[in-house]
């Protein structure tokens, strides 16, 4: 509480989410090097059992308004590749797009989370004012690649939480699986432009532009 305190008393982003009296959700952030003019999020989560009531998205829109109050454009924040649902909503739902593999970010975490896992991370890049965050923070469908030869599909499982729970082995192969496909690609040029829920990553390799088409969210 004291370290929040003096976050906000430096101007940088601390909000909640309430239910009434009850703390939801919460969403933190501070600020890049000064000539960034980009803030970093760094936690943003809801509470237990309330995922799907569009609390995170809440908190997403209120630290957009926040940061173009303040002449901020750019918000950046990192996630685990292999969580499907935080994937979805941070590509699709706000518009967000990865710009960087990060392996084994913070070395090991060992709690109910990561499970002594590797910490992986993709840095995403929300560009505040881009026609795709636009549409996506204003509910439209935003356009979406169909994909084509000059991309690939990286797979990620359908619900690591899940399969850490009921299947650790299986779940810990994963990660170099991901890693092995995803991290080359971007390092290389790739850009990441759209995630599907059974298909994966959609990656444009480098030196090719692919033609959005319109489909459902």
């Amino acid at each position: 509480m004291e370290f929040l305190r003096a976050l906000t008393k430096a101007g940088n982003y601390v909000a909640g989410a309430y239910d009434g009296d009850r703390l939801v959700g919460v969403c933190i952030g501070f600020h890049e090097e000064p000539a960034a003019r980009t803030l970093h999020s760094h936690i943003a989560g809801v509470a237990p059992g309330l995922a799907g009531r569009g609390i995170g998205m809440a908190l997403k829109l209120h630290q957009r308004a926040w940061a173009l109050a303040r002449g901020i454009v750019a918000v950046e924040w990192t996630f685990d590749p292999l969580v499907s649902r935080n994937a979805y909503f941070n590509i699709v739902k706000l518009g967000a797009l990865p710009v960087e593999y990060l392996p084994n970010f913070y070395g090991a975490m060992h709690d109910a989370i990561n499970g002594g896992d590797d910490t992986d991370r993709l840095l995403v890049r929300w560009e505040l004012l881009s026609p795709r965050v636009r549409a996506a923070c204003s509910g439209t469908p935003c356009e979406r690649p169909a994909g084509g030869p000059s991309s690939r599909r990286v797979a990620a499982p359908a619900d690591i939480e899940a399969l850490r729970v009921h299947d650790a082995a299986a779940a810990r192969s994963w990660r170099p699986r991901l890693r092995d496909e995803l991290e080359p690609l971007m390092a290389a040029g790739g850009r990441v432009v759209d995630y599907d829920r059974e298909l994966g990553y959609l990656v444009e390799l480098a030196g090719t532009d692919l033609e959005p088409t319109r489909r459902p969210s």
